[in-house]
C-alpha cells in the first residue's frame, strides 16, 4: 500500500502551487470564452488563448476545472489532496489521449502539441501537490515518520 506523507512541511508551498495551476487554467479558460465566444462549441479553427489553442468547448471546461483547482487549494482538509491527485490524473489521461488524435477530426478539443505538453505538465504538478498535500492528526504523522525511518535497536 501507498504511503502519503502526512502533515509534510512544504505542505502550503504545494497548496500555492496547485492554487496558480487553477488560477491559470481559471483566466486561460475566461479568456478562451472571449475569445471564441459566438463560433461554434467544437470548432477546430485557429484560435490561441494565451498562447494554446482553444475552442469554446475547451474554455468552458477550463472555466470550471480552474474554478475546482482553487477552491481545493483553498480548503485546508484532505479535500485538495483528493481533488489535486483526480486533477493530475485527468490532465495526463487528456493529454495523452488529445495527442492521440492530434491530426484527426477527432481532436474536438482543439488541441496542439504545445497544448497537450502544457495538459501533461500541469497533470505532473499536480500529481506532485496532491501526493504532499495530505493532512492529518500529529499521531499519523508520527507513526508514518515511523513507518519511514524505523529506529535500530542499537542506535536510539
Amino acid at each position: 500500500m501507498a504511503h502519503f506523507p502526512v502533515n509534510h512541511p512544504a505542505r502550503p508551498v504545494y497548496r500555492v502551487l496547485a492554487g496558480l495551476v487553477g488560477l491559470y487554467i481559471l483566466v486561460f479558460g475566461v479568456y478562451g470564452t472571449v475569445a471564441t465566444w459566438g463560433k461554434p462549441l467544437f470548432d477546430r479553427g485557429d484560435t490561441y488563448a494565451l498562447g494554446l489553442r482553444t475552442n469554446l468547448a475547451f474554455a468552458l471546461v477550463s472555466v470550471v476545472f480552474g474554478v475546482v483547482l482553487l477552491i481545493g487549494a483553498s480548503r485546508r482538509t484532505n479535500l485538495g489532496h483528493v481533488m489535486n491527485l483526480t486533477a493530475g490524473v485527468v490532465f495526463m489521461v487528456t493529454g495523452l489521449l488529445m495527442m492521440a488524435v492530434l491530426q484527426t477530426s477527432a481532436n474536438f478539443l482543439n488541441f496542439s502539441m504545445s497544448t497537450v505538453i502544457v495538459s501533461l505538465l500541469f497533470g505532473l504538478v499536480l500529481l506532485a501537490t496532491g501526493l504532499y498535500d495530505r493532512i492529518g492528526p500529529a499521531d499519523h504523522a508520527a507513526a508514518e515518520a515511523r513507518h519511514r525511518r524505523p529506529t535500530i535497536a542499537g542506535n536510539r
